[in-house]
């Protein structure tokens, strides 16, 4: 799990980075790169580089169909279904037409939900004891740019951050992987955040269950639940 993490991410982060973030070896990570895989992730990796290339193309306002719809158009037959799964997994989502207010939460996916660790009891008697993590927008000439941070609720200092043109998962995980880096947290690192797409889908957790942290999640609609983390995004 920890190999697969780093070669999603190669693109954001030096291996030999995350490699001693994770604490495997650079030798041990090129081994399982070149180890066989089966034929059907073969295919399923080089269909997600079409999907991604496409959905880039598109300046991120694809959905599945649309992707599914130019893909066919060039050849491709891959099913719907499975264009849609690989997009779901790997936090690839089609923008709809931007309104006066962005909504940064989108808690209605089918990943797990977390239970609330924290219950609003904001307190930490040393750091790297508890992340709060949450997203925001900042308008400028050429459109939204989105800002993911961790915060570390004992010092109240972001010790991660992310800045994206998009609202995919590498912009929090790049955030997160930043805070483990910059810290080296113990395990059993409680990390809160709310309920959204970016923080509950298959590529976060993977980086949650590889650096042993315990994740947590407010419950839906709640901005109570993150309070400390929002009030750092108010002016």
């Amino acid at each position: 799990m920890r190999f697969r993490v780093i070669e999603d991410h190669r693109g954001c982060w030096r291996v030999s980075v995350m490699c001693r973030v994770f604490q495997v070896s650079v030798a041990g990570f090129y081994a399982w790169r070149v180890r066989s895989e089966s034929r059907r992730a073969a295919e399923n990796r080089v269909l997600l580089d079409d999907i991604t290339a496409t959905h880039a193309a598109s300046q991120g306002r694809y959905g599945s169909p649309r992707v599914h719809a130019a893909l066919r158009a060039r050849g491709k037959g891959a099913g719907r279904g499975r264009i849609e799964r690989l997009m779901r997994i790997h936090g690839v989502r089609g923008l709809v037409a931007r309104p006066r207010r962005v909504c940064t939460t989108n808690s209605r996916h089918p990943f797990p939900i977390a239970p609330n660790l924290l219950n609003r009891q904001f307190m930490a008697s040393r750091p790297n004891q508890v992340w709060l993590a949450d997203l925001t927008y900042i308008p400028t000439g050429e459109g939204w740019l989105y800002l993911a941070a961790i915060m570390d609720l004992h010092t109240r200092k972001i010790v991660g951050w992310s800045m994206r043109d998009h609202l995919r998962a590498e912009l929090t995980t790049s955030a997160l992987l930043m805070a483990i880096q910059r810290q080296r947290p113990m395990p059993g690192l409680i990390q809160h955040s709310d309920r959204g797409v970016q923080y509950a889908c298959t590529d976060y957790q993977k980086v949650i269950q590889a650096a042993n942290i315990q994740p947590s999640m407010s419950r839906r609609g709640d901005s109570l639940d993150n309070a400390p983390m929002e009030a750092s995004f108010t002016p």
